[in-house]
């Protein structure tokens, strides 16, 4: 099962911004999760971060030609107003399981539209990293690969 990680907009500020909101643990730190939990589950996983849409954008579309079985996203403020991430998520067709570490619907109104929800197979919200987590294992138990 080949995964791919996508990390947008602030997501390599875990750890500096917003530490009441999304914790004091560093990107590197959730990487290093990720890549542990992806080793001890069998499941050969890539990590992505970009602050920029159209690098997000490139990226899903070549997970397409890669050959990638699922994608875990976290589109960070995108979630709330990219169609055109919506847009290359839906062209794809490869099962995305959407994952926020806040509870975006708890949070500011506009935080609690998402775009993207609707063309992935799942969300998670509010579990922290372990979200991430959890969306790996929702990928393969519904054998999405």
């Amino acid at each position: 099962m080949k995964l791919l990680v996508i990390n947008g907009p602030n997501l390599n500020f875990l750890g500096i911004r917003s530490t009441s909101i999304y914790g004091h643990e560093d990107y590197k730190s959730l990487v290093e999760k990720i890549m542990a939990y992806s080793k001890k589950e069998q499941v050969d996983t890539e990590c992505y971060q970009s602050n920029h849409e159209g690098a997000i954008i490139d990226r899903l579309q070549k997970a397409y030609y890669d050959g990638v079985d699922g994608i875990v996203i976290n589109p960070g403020a995108f979630t709330h107003y990219s169609y055109a991430i919506r847009d290359a998520i839906s062209s794809i067709q490869i099962p995305t399981v959407e994952v926020h570490i806040s509870n975006i619907h708890e949070r500011e109104a506009f935080r609690h539209v998402s775009v993207t929800k609707d063309v992935c197979e799942h969300q998670i919200v509010g579990k922290g990293l372990v979200g991430y987590l959890e969306a790996i294992s929702y990928l393969k138990e519904k054998n999405i690969y």
